[in-house]
């Protein structure tokens, strides 16, 4: 990370507003830091972040190493090769747009276990990294990404849960299994689609710090029916609000 890269990753739950509020953090990054080099990874293979920025995915990574896996098996490309044609290949692949550029993770069309396609994800990770000032990654529900080292070098990690008990427990077991699994320089929690912000006795869930707690706007909901991207929203949406209250917190934005 020769650029001093930021790399935030964002996991928790399933339907806690994760990939909402990683396409607030983005549009964030994007108006405030207009010089900077920016990179939105979906890692969800439910492909959210696309819609959510307004993005259009004609290739994703999946493509990518299927393709670099067929050249190599048919002989079209010697090994010591297939680094530099995946790199090009994925630069090919990204959408530009609004300020920064777009790379999903895809849905590999054979049913079952997401291995290859998440080791190649932590290998692009590394392989990208030092080309960006900001990679923000919207990651698959749940801890798997972790367990599986998917994620293993980040600087931030933000996670994501509603006020459920549920949701709770499982961003503690994330970062508890995370404190083994990922090196970090931060972690923080946001508690994102609160009903009962006055029930929110304490300002830490576990070993993190909440950055963020965010309520339900009905502007976003309307905006999520319509299908609209997050640069559609009013400045003054709850969700930007929170996504900038949780940069602060991780010292990403001033």
């Amino acid at each position: 990370m020769d650029r001093k890269t930021t790399i935030l990753a964002l996991t928790g739950k399933g339907g806690v507003g994760k990939t909402s509020l990683s396409a607030a953090i983005i549009r964030l990054l994007v108006e405030e830091k207009p010089e900077a080099r920016i990179l939105a990874i979906d890692a969800d293979p439910a492909v959210g972040l696309a819609t959510a920025l307004g993005v259009q995915v004609t290739e994703t990574l999946d493509d990518i190493r299927l393709r670099v896996a067929k050249d190599v098996t048919e002989g079209l490309s010697e090994t010591q090769d297939i680094l530099a044609e995946a790199r090009f290949r994925i630069f090919e692949a990204m959408e530009e747009k609004n300020g920064f550029a777009f790379l999903a993770i895809g849905r590999p069309e054979a049913a079952g276990c997401y291995c290859a396609i998440n080791t190649y994800l932590r290998q692009v990770i590394g392989l990208l990294a030092g080309e960006f000032d900001y990679v923000v990654i919207d990651g698959e529900a749940g801890i798997e990404q972790i367990n599986r080292r998917v994620m293993e070098r980040v600087t931030h990690l933000l996670c994501v849960s509603d006020q459920s008990r549920k949701g709770i427990s499982i961003i503690e077991t994330i970062q508890n299994v995370a404190e083994n699994m990922v090196m970090y320089d931060e972690v923080g929690a946001v508690l994102n689609r609160v009903l009962f912000p006055e029930r929110i006795t304490e300002d830490h869930i576990g070993k993190m710090k909440i950055v963020a707690v965010i309520g339900t706007d009905e502007r976003q909901i309307e905006n999520d029916v319509e299908g609209r991207s997050v640069f559609d929203l009013p400045r003054d949406a709850m969700i930007l609000e929170g996504a900038r209250s949780a940069l602060k917190g991780l010292t990403i934005l001033k």
